[in-house]
């Protein structure tokens, strides 16, 4: 079965609203073995949303709508479905008397646009709205079909789970198993080109990779009637990634990378502290997302003037003379000062120009310096970025947190 989203609301079109609507149904809808092949959206214009009907339906088998149920004069999804079927709106009693009871609990009046939320295409099967007023319904007709859901998420995808699914499921013929590899330290096209020959002779599963957030995942999926086969499938697939790409891989399909580092901590007994310039508090940030952290990361340390080097972590003043605060020097006394300052077993350091002023030609913007105090020795990590101040910080972050990810499996190396 191939499928179409239809996202309709001119708020949508202007981009005053993010459409997630689009997002969580193609994924379940994927889960379910049914091909999306497009997405489109249409604001609230009769004729517009007419025309969508007719090219989605020459496309696709199965289309499902979002948002146009209200009871306003511009919500015409519904209205629109009855002509494109050449059916008649009729008044379903039930959904009248559930819109009416939802008004009455809350001492509010039934108005007649709420009334016309009451009525559907001829021959719909009504999806009823236990969170909201705008029920749903799916309309069939000679191999077509098309479902209306409501706009609002809290309305969406509860009335998707428990009506949606259980009546697509009767379509299929097949799962679709997907895990993902997280992969840093490795572009998208690095990734592309190490795994070239598996991408090209591709069947079942498939390999697709796809950059974010200053990193690669690559999103391996098979094709089965259980999930216990998919997984079979992508087994041997994943093996032989894993072969090539490495320490490069950090996790698998929701892990973090700041989950990833934690847990490593935690294993290893390992305290951090982390002394940052110019990512300004971002890699303490990121590593607090995780529950438990306190256990591991005792301290964090925003020291962005000289001043705050100097009397904080203990950097020396002649150091920031002779050789800068963007530099190996200072970042390895960073590193060093917070480490022995907060007692912890590592030190991290960042240090760097994020711009968009500020460089040089010998210290362009986009120059970083990384460090690591650990066993009382330290390490410098030189790296060069290009982009927005934002993207520099964030690109700044990832790769600070990967390379101590990669420190910490060093460590754990060394200790056996």
């Amino acid at each position: 079965m191939k499928a179409e989203i239809i996202a309709v609301g001119t708020e949508l079109l202007l981009g005053e609203i993010i459409n997630t609507n689009g997002q969580y149904i193609a994924k379940r809808l994927a889960e379910l073995g049914i091909f999306v092949y497009y997405q489109t959206v249409v604001g609230d214009n009769p004729s517009r949303l007419r025309e969508t009907y007719v090219q989605g339906f020459q496309r696709a088998d199965l289309l499902i709508t979002t948002g146009g149920l209200g009871p306003t004069q511009d919500d015409l999804t519904k209205e629109m479905a009855a002509e494109y079927f050449q059916k008649k709106l009729v008044l379903d009693i039930s959904s009248l008397e559930r819109i009416s009871d939802y008004f009455k609990g809350r001492g509010l009046p039934l108005t007649e646009g709420n009334k016309k939320q009451a009525l559907f295409p001829e021959g719909s099967q009504i999806l009823p709205n236990d969170h909201g007023t705008a029920p749903g319904c799916i309309l069939e007709k000679e191999g077509k079909i098309l479902i209306l859901l409501p706009g609002p998420p809290s309305e969406m995808i509860p009335m998707f789970e428990h009506y949606v699914v259980p009546y697509l499921q009767g379509f299929q013929e097949g799962i679709l198993i997907s895990k993902i590899l997280h992969i840093t330290g490795l572009g998208e096209s690095h990734v592309e080109d190490q795994l070239q020959d598996l991408i090209k002779k591709q069947t079942n599963p498939t390999i697709a990779p796809y950059a974010k957030q200053g990193e690669v995942r690559l999103r391996i999926t098979a094709r089965s009637s259980t999930e216990q086969e998919g997984l079979l499938l992508i087994q041997p697939v994943e093996k032989e990634i894993r072969k090539r790409l490495g320490i490069h891989i950090y996790g698998t399909d929701e892990t973090t990378l700041e989950q990833e580092i934690v847990r490593l901590l935690l294993e290893k007994n390992k305290t951090l502290s982390i002394a940052e310039s110019c990512t300004g508090g971002m890699i303490c940030s990121r590593l607090v997302n995780y529950p438990g952290v306190s256990e591991v990361l005792l301290e964090g340390a925003v020291t962005y003037s000289n001043e705050a080097k100097m009397s904080r972590l203990g950097v020396a003043k002649e150091t920031l003379k002779q050789y800068g605060a963007v530099s190996e020097e200072t970042a390895q006394e960073m590193a060093i000062g917070i480490g022995r300052t907060a007692q912890t077993d590592i030190g991290l350091s960042v240090t760097g120009i994020a711009g968009p002023g500020g460089g040089s030609k010998e210290k362009p913007v986009g120059l970083v310096y990384v460090g690591i105090f650990y066993n009382g020795k330290v390490e410098v990590k030189k790296l060069q970025f290009s982009g927005k101040r934002q993207k520099i910080r964030e690109r700044v972050t990832v790769e600070a947190l990967d390379w101590l990810r990669q420190k910490l499996l060093q460590m754990e190396v060394d200790e056996k």
